[in-house]
């Protein structure tokens, strides 16, 4: 619907389809300038009530002998400010208002006038707790979409650097940032995930990234591997759009989603790059083989323990002295719960009482659950492994699908003893090979299809002017 010259037609529309008189935090203003009258809209605590405030006093100042013809001429001429918009519709200028954006209306022209001016409620800008770095700049992603843009371009000033912004959600109408590099980006992928987004039918991004993933990769949702690869770091960020990767900002989310991610992309980490290539090198390395042992350690216990004879003399030792009451299948599963148990306390466990809550789970899943009798020692042993080492992986989604894979190869190895165990790991090995990412390529390019210089990039950290040439 158009605007009206008249302004009382258009009080009376915003009146109706903003409520004002129920919705304390929409503000108006009734004012003079000149001989017009004039409405100003705006939304209590998206405002900077300062900058406003001077605009309208230098506004209401210059009162003009004759009105310029249309509003285009009256914002140049009268309010000088950098970040105005005009609007010639009653969609687009809400649309701006709930945005934080406030809205001039003048009796006699057809259009108002959007001044941003807004600031958002905000956290400061600090080191992200789970994406730490031992030697990186200390600067992470906060919930609000302009500072993560400008962590971005402080570390990349190159013109063809580009921050697109589009909308999704009917309700919500949540901005959703493509960052990428013009020259460098994958067009194809860029213009199918635009378009993927644009026909998304959904009322709100609930839970923003991940919302937005399952909308616009919906498929083999049963394959748990992480499609997507996050981050917390505005570093970590730019160096993928540097790459020529897509990089993907919600507003009202501290991470970004790269795209497109292989498992050699997820697995990879900041602090290889912030060590020398030999230190980074060994931290890629160590961190690859722990993920490997994590699957592979319980099952291969439960199927030497079913099989004692199987064992080489040089480990006969950890063939388990005590009695077993409990089957080893249900010790493990029992552990493997009781480890999400105690990762859900100590996330809702408040700070001064997270102290007492890890000295009670250390003594009821230590010593005194060995003593009494439910679990083995060797079992709490390779658990306790599993539960440190996962923590090597800065992805979560990683870490939960191979726990998942291990779970099924527990089952399967008791089940069937070697055949099931041998089935397992062929789960496991299809789960990962026919995942695909968001692109259409390999999971696990560069290995399949193999190209031998992306596969000392990603196995190896070189020097950078190798890497630069590359």
């Amino acid at each position: 619907m158009k605007i009206q010259k008249q302004l009382d037609p258009v009080m009376a529309y915003m009146e109706k389809e903003l409520r004002i008189t129920t919705n304390f935090d929409v503000i108006y203003r009734v004012l003079k300038i000149g001989n017009r009258k004039a409405v100003l809209y705006c939304i209590d605590g998206f405002t900077k009530d300062e900058i406003l405030e001077k605009l309208l006093e230098f506004l209401m100042e210059q009162v003009p002998a004759e009105f310029p013809e249309n509003m285009h001429e009256f914002s140049k001429r009268l309010l000088p400010y950098a970040e105005i918009g005009l609007s010639g519709e009653f969609e687009p200028a809400i649309g701006a208002l709930l945005c934080g954006q406030s809205l001039l209306f003048i009796d006699g022209y057809e259009q108002c006038m959007t001044i941003d001016c807004r600031t958002y409620p905000a956290r400061g800008v600090s080191e992200p707790d789970k994406d730490k770095t031992l030697r990186g700049s200390r600067d992470g992603f906060v919930e609000t979409l302009v500072f993560n843009t400008a962590l971005i371009r402080r570390r990349i000033r190159d013109p063809k650097l580009t921050m697109e912004v589009i909308q999704a959600g009917r309700r919500s109408r949540t901005d959703i940032c493509f960052c990428y590099i013009e020259d460098r980006v994958d067009r194809k992928l860029l213009n199918r995930i635009r378009r993927k987004i644009e026909q998304v039918e959904v009322d709100a991004l609930t839970m923003n990234q991940e919302s937005l993933a399952e909308c616009i990769y919906p498929h083999k949702w049963y394959n748990p591997f992480p499609k997507f690869k996050f981050t917390e770091r505005p570093d970590t960020a730019a160096a993928s759009v540097l790459e020529g990767n897509l990089v993907i900002l919600v507003d009202n989310s501290p991470s970004a989603m790269i795209l497109p991610s292989s498992i050699f992309d997820i697995i990879e980490e900041v602090d290889d790059y912030y060590f020398p290539p030999v230190t980074g090198t060994y931290l890629r390395l160590s961190r690859a083989v722990i993920a490997v042992m994590t699957y592979f350690i319980t099952p291969l216990y439960l199927l030497f323990h079913l099989n004692p004879q199987w064992l080489p003399g040089w480990l006969e030792f950890t063939i388990i002295a005590e009695e077993v009451h409990v089957p080893i299948l249900i010790q493990l599963l029992i552990l493997e719960l009781a480890l999400d148990g105690l990762r859900l306390a100590a996330v809702n466990t408040p700070n001064m009482l997270s102290t007492p809550l890890s000295i009670t789970a250390a003594l009821v899943l230590g010593e005194f659950s060995v003593q009494s009798g439910w679990f083995n020692a060797e079992s709490m042993l390779y658990m306790a492994f599993v539960a440190v080492a996962n923590f090597t992986q800065s992805s979560y989604e990683l870490g939960y699908a191979v726990k998942f894979m291990r779970i099924i190869n527990l089952l399967l190895t008791a089940a069937f003893g070697l055949a099931g165990f041998l089935a397992g790991v062929a789960i496991f090995i299809l789960a990962v090979v026919t995942n695909k990412t968001i692109s259409g390529y390999s999971y696990l390019y560069p290995l399949l299809p193999f190209d031998w210089k992306q596969v000392k990039h990603r196995f190896f950290r070189m020097r950078l002017q190798h890497e630069n040439k590359g």
